[in-house]
């Protein structure tokens, strides 16, 4: 009897990607549960009327939060949590089934990333070598509570790792990857503010730059071309963002702590 498995997603306007997600989970998965932080596009319209999903609306808090809510509704133990950007294979597809279906099956499988900006495939650029737990038992397996962007799994026993790779559409265009990058900015804020951290000239100034090194030059981005110059520019401004950020935090809270003081 082959062993079941709930195909997970979290969701924001990804009308573009939806049907194509519900195509490949339906290939393996027994249930489809999409947690949707309140699209205002075709995504729910899209999804509703597919007979293995369960569409579940939440207010977004965080990615760890909203992926932990997401595994509380899974009736299977296995569990698959690709995003809606990452396009499987048949191959990929059919190495899952028989992954879980082993009797040697570990408890959790990582799988690797090919990235591609406007379907030009990525090499270097930092995105080299990248691989996330996709594939997992919920009972072995868990979302660090404390991390609100970067969520971390943590796993009971060795991860294993599938053979076959995901192609993943994350670059759409320059202001699509940079709204993406700023929304991770604005949670590691939040985190930072928790930390006390009070940013200077070095986190404005140093940082952005390193990290621009870091991905053109230390990570070989100057060998993807244009598009390389283009992600390592990307992520150079998300970093500055992410102190502006930071600072317009403690500025809300000095407005805040102004008006109390007033009354």
């Amino acid at each position: 009897m082959s062993i079941k498995i709930s195909a997970l997603l979290i969701t924001y306007n990804e009308q573009d990607n939806i049907s194509r997600f519900i195509k490949e989970a339906s290939c393996y998965a027994d249930e489809i549960i999409i947690v949707d932080s309140y699209s205002t596009d075709k995504t729910q319209e899209f999804a509703i009327n597919e007979p293995k999903v369960k569409f579940v609306k939440r207010e977004f808090d965080n990615f760890t939060d909203q992926r932990n809510y997401a595994l509380s509704l899974a009736n299977n133990d296995w569990v698959s949590f690709f995003d809606a950007d990452e396009e499987l294979s048949e191959d990929l597809i059919k190495e899952i089934i028989t992954t879980v279906n082993s009797k040697n099956a570990k408890d959790a499988y990582y799988v690797c990333h090919d990235f591609y900006f406007n379907d030009k495939k990525i090499k270097y650029s930092g995105q080299q070598n990248v691989k996330a737990v996709r594939v997992f038992k919920k009972s072995k397996c868990k979302y660090i509570d404390n991390l609100k962007v970067h969520e971390l799994l943590t796993c009971d026993s060795e991860i294993g790792k599938i053979k076959h790779k995901i192609k993943h559409h994350t670059f759409v265009d320059e202001n699509f990857y940079l709204d993406k990058l700023n929304g991770y900015s604005k949670l590691r804020a939040q985190e930072l503010r928790i930390k006390n951290l009070k940013p200077t000239f070095y986190h404005y100034r140093i940082k952005p730059l390193y990290r621009f090194f870091n991905y053109y030059i230390l990570r070989l981005g100057f060998l993807d071309g244009l598009e390389g110059y283009k992600i390592s520019k990307l992520h150079a401004i998300s970093i500055a963002n992410r102190y502006k950020f930071l600072d317009e935090i403690y500025r809300e809270e000095q407005k805040i702590l102004l008006k109390k003081s007033n009354h």
